[in-house]
């Protein structure tokens, strides 16, 4: 399950302004009282405020309770505290709470393993654009975990991921274009996508790439 680090933490700050229009300018105020806590390591504060702010309908707030919660940060006695906050964020919306629901099913982590379930979820959090995601949506489809065996939609899910930047999904999607799985086969996306991977430091990318340049360059028969 994806992390609450620092870094995180400063990419909700710019978000929260958004949360007012969505929440009371309470709850808003009192998430963004929760992050400068956070910050400066005060758990239990942050904690505190955190939990206020989710209770007044702030889906950051909930979702970084949840997140707390789940790396032990922050204690409580209900013991499905973290599903059921995690479960309200990704209910309101917010892609990150919705991919990390779905991780939740996929690895049985303190639930029954469903990858039915994670699949519901994994698949509304790709549609807002999360990679990671797209990452996993294209894997179950690609494998047929939580859904048929579906190439096509693996395909454009793989490139979705790989449009966003995923080294490992250029790479796939390249290798997709190349065999023609999913997808028509053509050399000249297969070679686009190994050049972007290679781009990132993967050295099987970049050999792949360099043979197809010098397969397409070659003269036709």
């Amino acid at each position: 399950m994806g992390n609450l680090t620092r870094g995180w933490m400063g990419a909700l700050l710019a978000s929260l302004a958004m949360a007012v229009h969505a929440a009371p300018i309470d709850a808003a105020a009192l998430a963004s009282e929760a992050v400068t806590a956070y910050e400066r390591g005060d758990m239990a504060e942050a904690a505190r405020l955190f939990e206020r702010a989710a209770r007044g309908g702030n889906r950051l707030a909930r979702f970084n309770y949840a997140m707390m919660l789940y790396r032990g940060e922050a204690r409580t006695e209900d013991a499905r505290a973290v599903w059921k906050w995690l479960r309200r964020a990704a209910q309101d919306g917010l892609p990150q709470a919705q991919y990390n629901f779905g991780l939740l099913y996929e690895h049985g982590d303190g639930v029954t393993r469903d990858y039915g379930v994670a699949h519901e979820w994994f698949a509304r959090a790709a549609e807002q654009g999360l990679r990671d995601a797209q990452l996993s949506l294209a894997t179950q489809y690609f494998v047929g975990q939580g859904v048929s065996r579906d190439y096509a939609q693996a395909a454009r899910w793989y490139r979705a991921a790989a449009e966003g930047g995923d080294m490992g999904a250029q790479y796939i999607i390249a290798h997709m274009y190349e065999e023609g799985y999913g997808v028509d086969q053509d050399l000249r996306q297969a070679a686009y996508w190994y050049r972007q991977a290679g781009a990132q430091g993967d050295p099987a990318a970049r050999i792949k790439y360099h043979a197809l340049r010098e397969q397409l360059a070659a003269p036709q028969r």
